[in-house]
This record gives C-alpha cells, structure tokens and sequence, in this order.
C-alpha cells in the first residue's frame, strides 16, 4: 500500500505563489490518479485537482482553474499542484490521495469518497 506525503505548505500573501508536494512511497501501479483535495476552516473537503496516472490526462474544479497547475514526475514518484495567483479563500489544510477507479480524473466531479491512502495534509495561509 503506498503511503503519500504532501511538503511545501506555508503562509503566502494575496496574488502570491506555493507549490505543494505530494511524494509516494511504494509503488502507484495499482492506482489510477492523484488528486489533490482541501479542508477550508468549518467545511468539508472538497476536491481541486487531479492527475491521470497512465494518461497524464488533468482536471481542475472551477475556482483554481487558470491558476493552479498539476504535474509529476514519475522518476521522482511525486505529483505537484503550483498555485498562482493565490486568494484568501485558498486557505486550508491541503491533502493528496490516491485513486483506483479507472477514469476517475476525466469525470467533472473530485469526490473525496472516490479517494484512499490520505496524507497528513500540508497547511497553507493566505493572509496579508
């Protein structure tokens, strides 16, 4: 069972950048994508973006689309998410998890259920 490890979360000003990590242990063969999700104070986890294991293929929600970028390496066994252009309302404990159904990441919803083998979640602070 691989184990997934999100880094680079931090407080960054309005209009600012990050970029998460999210680094897999163990190998991603038997999974199908990688999403990245987030938890905002007092509401659920909601999806943001994925990324197609074998076919590369991407998916972003509405409100990141045109600022974040997902990618990754497979020598290093890890998925990015860069995050431009970053707003208040991008704050929140940002977590990354695996998938096993097939084309989970060209269907129109990131639902969190869909999703297994959590990370800790890196924090991310958009303040002034």
């Amino acid at each position: 069972q691989v184990q997934l490890v999100e880094s680079g979360g931090g407080l960054v000003q309005p209009g600012g950048s990050l970029r998460l990590s999210c680094a897999a242990s163990g190998s991603t063969l038997d999974y199908t994508a990688i999403g990245w999700f987030r938890t905002a104070p007092g509401k659920e986890r909601e999806g943001v973006s994925c990324i197609g294991l074998s076919d590369g293929i991407t998916h972003y929600v509405r409100s990141v689309k045109g600022r974040f970028t997902i990618s990754r390496d497979n020598a290093k066994n890890t998925v990015y998410l860069q995050m431009n252009a970053m707003r208040p309302e991008d704050t929140a404990v940002y977590y990354c998890a695996t998938s096993r159904i097939p084309e989970i990441c060209g269907t129109p919803s990131l639902p969190p259920p869909a999703y297994g083998n959590w990370g800790q979640g890196t924090q991310v602070t958009v303040s002034l």
